[in-house]
């Protein structure tokens, strides 16, 4: 009996690195665990019903978890019940994971492409409380470097080589001092925000390589002339970003 070993061969070297396998499983879960809080459900496709999770039980409700917002605007608990609504401009699928069809126009569809965040609907914040993208001439101070095109007085020309408009104004944001967006004076009357990611500044003209020229008019309008919200910053973008996919017949085509 005097050569019974209680552990064999396992040293210091062997039961760190098993220590370590445990944490990370327990990493792992935990972290799995706390992504469902602000979202990611396991949803059916075809009616939206959230599905039963393998690491929780129905009656394994987590508890929210509260975060204090700051310049006065409250606090958010998570999870707070919310889910998207099932989209209804599209037609019925047969199965689920088939791709869907969208009923009527596609770049205000909100879905695919088109799609967003349903963000606060209030502007974003600079560190003084200030709404942080602001039109320039709301600004005041911002101007724009003598050696750049001032793209302000320029036409805005689509994909399609028409004349959309005319850039009246750049939307500045104050904390990072870059342009965000241009204002831009339609020819039929209207107006547009243009995201400056997609479009090409240039000497003569503004190139816009996302829509055509007609599509501009059905841009989301924003509510006040001086700021732009978080929400209607994502509707802004998921429109002139389903361009690139849905603009023209041919881009939704494959290539071979």
């Amino acid at each position: 009996m005097s050569n019974v070993f209680l552990v064999g061969g396992l040293d210091i070297a062997e039961l760190t690195l098993y220590l370590f396998f445990g944490f990370f499983l327990c990493l792992v879960w935990y972290l799995n665990r706390e992504s469902r809080r602000e979202g990611f459900p396991l949803e059916d496709d075809l009616t939206g019903e959230v599905r039963q999770e393998l690491w929780r039980s129905n009656d394994d409700v987590m508890k929210p978890k509260t975060f204090q917002l700051p310049h006065g605007q409250g606090t958010r608990s998570f999870p707070d019940g919310y889910r998207d609504p099932m989209p209804t401009n599209v037609a019925p699928r047969a199965w689920a994971g088939e791709p869907l069809d969208v009923i009527g126009d596609k770049l205000s569809s909100g879905i695919g492409p088109a799609a967003y965040a349903p963000r606060a609907d209030r502007p974003d914040i600079d560190m003084f409380g200030r709404p942080r993208i602001v039109p320039m001439r709301v600004d005041g101070h911002m101007v724009v470097e003598g050696r750049d095109t001032d793209p302000r007085g320029l036409p805005v020309v689509g994909l399609d080589g028409k004349v959309a408009g005319t850039v009246r104004d750049l939307w500045v944001d104050r904390s990072e001092h870059v342009i965000r967006y241009l204002d831009i004076a339609l020819t039929d009357g209207g107006t547009a925000t243009l995201p400056m990611p997609m479009c090409r500044v240039k000497a003569r003209d503004v190139r816009v390589d996302a829509i055509n020229a007609s599509q501009f008019s059905g841009s989301p309008q924003l509510r006040s002339p001086d700021q732009i919200t978080l929400l209607e910053e994502e509707k802004v973008q998921a429109y002139f970003g389903a361009g690139y996919l849905w603009a023209t017949p041919e881009r939704s085509e494959p290539y071979l």
